[in-house]
């Protein structure tokens, strides 16, 4: 069964910096995952230290605030829009003179999932999504903004997208094989189904699917629901219920601002294995 809890359950523990970690999903809590992730928050002026373990990469996505993030002697400027990877070997700081928020992945021993990863280690790299394109489903209302994929990281060790579900918005039922995922609620309500079981969802709060898990979403009839979703290993296979379901992304040629896309990305079907060579 899926594991789901909201952040605020989580105690946090200081680093000292004036920055707060709170350890959402851990081999603790589920001794299978392959992702581990972080919430940190950062008080007005202070800094996160973030290392990466040669053989790890780590992602991290901003939630809310701007940093500045420094790495090889070079620095970054980042804001709520932001989405970084990490790779391995890596030694960070960000500050935050206003404070900020973000939600960490780490990836322990990354090469069993992409055989390239030794020979060619993805570097670092820092996307604002505003500017990424925006994909309408077929289907449905949802939409989709990738926010790491190996075109734009350079690695398929992990795949992962932001889905905005307008209210009223349901999604069909399916599974993956090869790949566990979580998600982490951006905002908004609504009600999530685990191997046909309901469960209420909301802003902060993580599930987490296991492989071959079934399962689909709802938002709530008055309220949107957006997440960021990940899969470890990024190339799996998606299985619907009901074949005639199957979704597949169009392109809007706009970006989330309404503006033109830093990119284009063709039509293409969630029942793909490997990611379109645009995507």
């Amino acid at each position: 069964m899926a594991i789901s809890f909201n952040e605020s359950t989580v105690v946090g523990e200081s680093l000292g910096t004036g920055a707060m970690r709170q350890r959402l999903l851990t081999r603790a809590r589920d001794p299978r995952t392959n992702i581990l992730l972080d919430r940190f928050t950062i008080a007005a002026g202070g800094t996160l230290p973030l290392t990466v373990a040669p053989g790890d990469i780590a992602w991290f996505q901003m939630l809310d605030g701007d940093a500045q993030l420094s790495l090889d002697g070079a620095t970054k400027s980042l804001s709520s829009a932001h989405v970084a990877f990490l790779p391995p070997g890596a030694c960070a700081t960000i500050a935050a003179p206003n404070g900020a928020t973000l939600i960490h992945a780490t990836v322990p021993d990354a090469g069993r999932f992409d055989k390239n990863f030794s020979a060619a280690p993805p570097a670092f790299r820092a996307v604002d999504w505003r500017h990424e394109p925006v994909l309408d489903s077929q289907h449905d209302a949802r939409k989709r903004i990738y926010l790491v994929t190996p075109r734009m990281f350079g690695t398929k060790v992990l795949k992962g997208e932001m889905i905005i579900y307008p209210e009223g918005t349901k999604a069909a039922n399916h599974h993956h094989e090869g790949a566990e995922h979580f998600m982490y609620i951006l905002r908004g309500r609504g009600t999530a189904w685990a191997s046909e079981q309901p469960f209420q969802v909301r802003a902060g709060d993580v599930v987490y699917y296991h492989d071959l898990e079934r399962h689909y979403l709802k938002a709530d009839d008055d309220s949107e629901l957006a997440f960021s979703e990940f899969f470890v290993p990024g190339e799996y296979k998606t299985i619907w219920v009901d074949e005639t379901e199957v979704c597949t992304w169009l392109p809007t040629g706009r970006n989330i601002l309404g503006g033109a896309p830093v990119r284009e990305i063709k039509a293409h079907s969630s029942a793909e294995i490997a990611s379109p060579a645009d995507v």
